[in-house]
C-alpha cells in the first residue's frame, strides 16, 4: 500500500485496497462471500486486512448473512461475490433484505469497463438487475469514486428505513493502481422527532379514542425503539398486537398489554382487538408485513402512522396523521402528550381472556405426545430452551406459522422471522452470521425439510467456523404451508412431495453433530443434549400437520388454537 498521509489524494497500489480500507472505515467485521478472477483482487487485499473473510457455498447465503449482521447490529453487513452468476445469484438475498429492512451492501464483480457493452464472458447490467430491489445501486466508473459510491451505498442501506444496497466494481478498477482518501468522519444523520404539531394532533386523536391499539411493524423491534414502545405502553395503558417481525418489541412487563401477533390470516386474537379499535397506531410498520386489506378492510378507522419514513399509501392504510422521524423519541413525546388512554370493555375481555388461555395451552402442549410429533409440543419445548442469552432464526414454512403464534419472545431482535418475501433457506445463513455477531449466545435455527435443502450446504460453512449453534427441522417430506393452501382451495394437492433424508447422517457428513427424535417422548431430552454441543448440531424431528387447517380456521370463544 503506497500510502503518504500528507498528500492530498492518498495513492494506493490497487483499487482493491482502497474498498478495503473504506470497509474498515465502515466498522465491517466479515465480509461473506465467494471468489472469482473479476473480484479476486479485493479478496487478496482482505488477508492484509482486520476484516475476517468467511468464504460460503452459496452467494445466496452471502446475502442471506450480511443481512443478519445488518439486523442485529443496524449496521450494514458486506456480501462480496464475483461477476456473472456470482452477482446473479445475490437476487434473492437482496429483494429479502430490502423487503424486511435489513442493512447490507452486496459488492459484485464486474467485466472491465472497456468490455461492459460487449458480449464477453460474464457481461451483465447488474446495475439495471438490482435497482428495482435496492435502495442504492450503482458501478464505481473511476478509482476516485471508489469512496464515495462505497460510502453512499452503506448510507442508503442504514438509514432511515434499511435495506440492500449494490455496488460493481469493474476488474480494471481494482486491479489497477488507485488515487483516493479514504471517506471516514462521516456520521449517520442524527434525526429528531415528527414535527411538534403533529405529535399534539395525534395525542388528541387518542385521548378522543374509545379503543387506541398499536400495530407494531418491523422497525418496533429494534432495540431503541422497543425500549420506546414499552415505555409507551406502560404510560399510556394502551394494548398492543404485533406483526411476525416485530418479535421482541413487548417485554414481560407489558405481555399482559399484548394480544400476540399477526399476520397471514386474519383469525387471530390481535386481530379481533384490532376489529375493535377506532384508531391504530402503527409504529414501523411496513405494508409487506400484513396487508392493510386484512386488518383494515372496511377502511372505517383511524390510522396513526409513527415511522422513519412517510407511508406507502393505498385505499386501505391512509394515516390521518403521519409522525415521521426519530421512532424511539417521538414515541416517547407522544406518550407524554397523551398520557393514560381509554380501553374498551370488549377490548379489554379480549386481554383477559388472553391471560387465561396462553397458560392453558402450554400446559396442553406439554401433554401432547405420540410420532409424528404435534408442532404446538415442539414449540412448546423450544420455548424452554430460548432463553434470555439465546437467538432464534425462522426460516419459512408451516412451522414459521407455529412459531410466530405461538413462541414467545421479550428481547428485541431475539426472534429473527422472514416475512417480507417469505423467503425459504434463510434460517441456516442467519444462524451462521448470528453465531458470529453474538458470540456468547447459543443460537438456534429452525426450518422444515423443504427450505433446510435449500441452504444446507451451509453446514460445512457452520463446521469450519465452529458456529455454536442448533439447527432444528421439521421433517415431513413436503412442501406443507403450499400443501395446507393447495387443499383449502382445490382440495387436493400437486408439485409438494419429495423423498426422505437422513438428516442425522447428513449433518454427520459435514461434521456436524447429527440427532434424530422418534417421539415426542425424547424431544426435550434430545433438544437438550443438542444444545450442551460446542459447534454445530443438527436436530431432525418428524412433525404431525394434520392439525394445519386450524391455522386458518376462526378460533373459537377462548381459544388459542
Amino acid at each position: 500500500m503506497l500510502k503518504r498521509e500528507s498528500d492530498a489524494e492518498t495513492a494506493w497500489k490497487c483499487g482493491a485496497d482502497l474498498v478495503v480500507r473504506n470497509l474498515e472505515a465502515h466498522g465491517v467485521q466479515q465480509v461473506f462471500g465467494i471468489p472469482g478472477a473479476k473480484v479476486d483482487r479485493v479478496f487478496d487485499s482482505l488477508v492484509d486486512s482486520s476484516i475476517e473473510t468467511v468464504v460460503v457455498r452459496h452467494e445466496a447465503n452471502a446475502a442471506f448473512m450480511a443481512a443478519a449482521v445488518g439486523r442485529l447490529t443496524g449496521k450494514a453487513g458486506v456480501a462480496l461475490v464475483t461477476s456473472g452468476p456470482g452477482v446473479s445469484n445475490l437476487t434473492t438475498g437482496l429483494v429479502t433484505a430490502t423487503s424486511e429492512g435489513d442493512a447490507m451492501v452486496a459488492i459484485g464483480g464486474a467485466v472491465p469497463l472497456d468490455d461492459r457493452l460487449k458480449q464477453v464472458h460474464q457481461t451483465m447490467d447488474s446495475v439495471s438487475l438490482f435497482k428495482p430491489i435496492t435502495k442504492f445501486s450503482a458501478e464505481v466508473v473511476t478509482s476516485t469514486s471508489i469512496s464515495e459510491v462505497l460510502s453512499n451505498a452503506f448510507r442508503a442501506a442504514e438509514c432511515p428505513r434499511p435495506g440492500a444496497a449494490f455496488v460493481s466494481l469493474p476488474m480494471d478498477i481494482v486491479n489497477a493502481p488507485a488515487t483516493g482518501d479514504v471517506l471516514t468522519n462521516l456520521p449517520s444523520p442524527e434525526f429528531g422527532p415528527a414535527a411538534a404539531d403533529s405529535i399534539r394532533a395525534a395525542a388528541e386523536l387518542l385521548k378522543e379514542a374509545r379503543t387506541p391499539v398499536l400495530l407494531l411493524g418491523m422497525l418496533a423491534s429494534a432495540p431503541e425503539n422497543a425500549e420506546a414502545v414499552r415505555n409507551f405502553i406502560e404510560k399510556t395503558g394502551v394494548a398492543a398486537v404485533g406483526t411476525f417481525q416485530a418479535a421482541g418489541a413487548v417485554g414481560v412487563a407489558q405481555f399482559g398489554k399484548f394480544a400476540g401477533r399477526v399476520g397471514l390470516w386474519n383469525n387471530q386474537p390481535g386481530d379481533r382487538l384490532l376489529d375493535q379499535a377506532d384508531v391504530v397506531v402503527t409504529i414501523g410498520y411496513n405494508p409487506v408485513e400484513y396487508e392493510p386489506p386484512k386488518w383494515n378492510k372496511h377502511v372505517r378507522r383511524t390510522l396513526i402512522h409513527v415511522d422513519a419514513v412517510p407511508a406507502d399509501v393505498d385505499r386501505y392504510y391512509r394515516p390521518e396523521v403521519e409522525l415521521v422521524g426519530n421512532i424511539a423519541k417521538t414515541l416517547d413525546l407522544l406518550a407524554s402528550e397523551a398520557g393514560a388512554l381509554s380501553c374498551s370493555p370488549e377490548a379489554n375481555g379480549i386481554l383477559v381472556t388472553l391471560a387465561t388461555a396462553r397458560p392453558e395451552l402450554a400446559n396442553r402442549s406439554a401433554a401432547l405426545g405420540g410420532s409424528p410429533i404435534h408442532p404446538l409440543r415442539i414449540v412448546r419445548e423450544l420455548q424452554d430452551v430460548v432463553g434470555p442469552d439465546t437467538t432464534m432464526c425462522v426460516d419459512m414454512g408451516s412451522f414459521h406459522i407455529w412459531i410466530a403464534r405461538y413462541l414467545y419472545s421479550f428481547r428485541a431482535r431475539q426472534l429473527l422471522i422472514t416475512n417480507g418475501q417469505q423467503t425459504m433457506g434463510v434460517a441456516l445463513p442467519w444462524a451462521i452470521a448470528a453465531s458470529l455477531v453474538r458470540p456468547g449466545e447459543k443460537v438456534i435455527s429452525v426450518s422444515g425439510d423443504g427450505s433446510f435443502m435449500q441452504s444446507s450446504m451451509e453446514l460445512e460453512t457452520a463446521v469450519r467456523l465452529k458456529a455454536n449453534i442448533v439447527h432444528v427441522i421439521w421433517v415431513d417430506n413436503m412442501y406443507n404451508m403450499v400443501e395446507i393452501q393447495e387443499v383449502q382451495k382445490y382440495k387436493r394437492r400437486s408439485g409438494v412431495e419429495f423423498g426422505p433424508i437422513d438428516f442425522k447422517a447428513y449433518a454427520q457428513s459435514f461434521g456436524a453433530a447429527g440427532f434424530a427424535v422418534e417421539s415426542a417422548e425424547q424431544l426435550r431430552s434430545v433438544l437438550r443434549e443438542a444444545m450442551a454441543v460446542e459447534g454445530p448440531a443438527v436436530v431432525a424431528i418428524p412433525v404431525d400437520y394434520s392439525h394445519n387447517p386450524a391455522l386458518m380456521a376462526p378460533l373459537t370463544a377462548g381459544r388459542l388454537v
